[in-house]
């Protein structure tokens, strides 16, 4: 409870709210509402959502290996967050200016105000990721080895907490004019990030011990690692099947709110109510599957996880009932918290302690590299099929299934006793 433990759980908090107003809730309420006007449109909207996701992610997993190598050279974390974060929240803020804007001009066939706010989105959420890079790395200088679970687990906390009070936001906007809360999110993202920018302190690497940081370098130990981790078949399999979970919860994530309100007939009133459901049910998955990992072994509970994400997708997919999606929803969320808990300790159970760092590193960096995958394969399916309407928004989840499934197959290939080198 440091005043720099608390102004670093304070970030958690802030860049939340950007996570769950913009990337999940309102710019997709937003698209779904300038663009979709039929059933068609609505596929559209999908489209564009899943695409500018994809877009932000591609040029993540660009940037962020040089970012590692940035951070290992200089020292110096909390002034990239500092820098990253506020183009972040410019960006957030610009995206309701230009959403506001009353203009007949277009950009092959789409409306300019449109066209800006979904770059505006793609900068502020590639800035946002970035920013997350460093923040993760600055827990490590906030207390000893045995303190860190309990650090992160806080922080984790109290950004739940963030989720909560962000959707208030909702207030202002009601059933309409969503591009309302984007300027409000940006205003609160700035306010909690405050504690970290003015408090928390970085301890640079003196410039005589500087090496000169080339943008290769950070692919080059990308690379060196994944040639180590082939020695060691159980982790390697695993990389590969988190691959594919990881690309169905990345996309879901990103598409449950137009999904939801365009296709089984939510309000977005009832979908901020099953939001905030679906994130308490989160937490419980989160502890109560760090239970059952202890019990049965992480690699059983990666499975069970597997099992509840299928039947939540499927129960998505069928849905023509609220009610089927409000089981969906909440039974994703167990999973959703379930999968960060379970394979995070399955690398642990994996990894030679002297390469865990490496091992968890590339599994950062293949999660971000899935995060294209699943959004641009959302987006082609609702693009091909949108003739189709609703349909294809069905179709398009339903891949997720597939994903999963495939994840879940390449999964049981691991063997947790072939944890040391073959």
């Amino acid at each position: 409870m440091s005043l720099p433990i608390l102004s670093w759980a304070f970030y958690d908090f802030a860049n939340t709210i950007f996570s769950s107003n913009i990337n999940t809730v309102f710019f997709p309420f937003y698209m779904d509402e300038v663009l979709g006007t039929n059933e068609v449109m609505q596929q559209v909207a999908s489209t564009f959502i899943s695409y500018a996701n994809a877009v932000a992610s591609f040029f993540l997993v660009v940037f962020s290996p040089l970012f590692g190598v940035w951070i290992d050279q200089t020292g110096y974390k909390k002034k990239f967050i500092v820098w990253f974060a506020s183009i972040s929240i410019i960006f957030t803020f610009m995206m309701g200016i230009f959403a506001s804007f009353n203009t007949t001009t277009s950009i092959s066939g789409v409306p300019l105000s449109l066209f800006l706010v979904v770059v505006s989105f793609v900068i502020a959420k590639f800035f946002f990721n970035s920013s997350l890079v460093f923040y993760d790395s600055m827990m490590g200088d906030l207390g000893t080895k045995e303190e860190m679970p309990l650090i992160s687990g806080f922080g984790v906390a109290v950004g739940y907490l963030g989720t909560i009070l962000g959707l208030l936001v909702y207030l202002l906007v009601s059933d309409g004019d969503y591009h309302k809360a984007f300027i409000p999110t940006a205003i609160l993202y700035l306010i909690f990030s405050l504690p970290l920018f003015l408090i928390n302190k970085d301890h640079p690497v003196p410039k005589t011990e500087r090496k000169s940081i080339k943008f290769i370098d950070g692919y080059k130990e990308i690379f060196q690692t994944f040639k180590e981790m082939k020695k060691y078949r159980a982790i390697f399999i695993f990389m590969i099947a988190y691959f594919f979970l990881n690309d169905a919860i990345a996309t879901t994530i990103a598409m449950m709110a137009v999904y939801a309100t365009a296709i089984v007939g939510f309000t977005s009133g009832q979908f901020i109510i099953l939001y905030l459901v679906s994130t308490i049910s989160t937490v419980i998955g989160s502890l109560a599957f760090g239970n059952i990992a202890k019990a049965i072994g992480a690699r059983r509970a990666v499975s069970v996880v597997s099992f509840i994400m299928i039947f939540a997708l499927l129960l998505a997919v069928i849905a023509n009932e609220q009610w089927m999606f409000w089981i969906a929803g909440s039974l994703f969320g167990v999973s959703l918290g379930s999968m960060w808990v379970t394979s995070r300790t399955l690398i642990i159970e994996l990894s030679p302690e002297e390469k865990r760092g490496q091992f968890f590193g590339l599994f950062a960096f293949s999660g971000k590299v899935s995060a294209i995958i699943g959004p641009a394969l959302y987006g082609t399916i609702t693009l091909l099929l949108k003739d189709y309407g609703t349909l294809a928004s069905r179709m398009a989840l339903g891949s997720m299934i597939l994903l999963t499934i495939v994840g879940l197959i390449i999964h049981l290939r691991v063997k947790q006793e072939n944890k040391n080198s073959l």
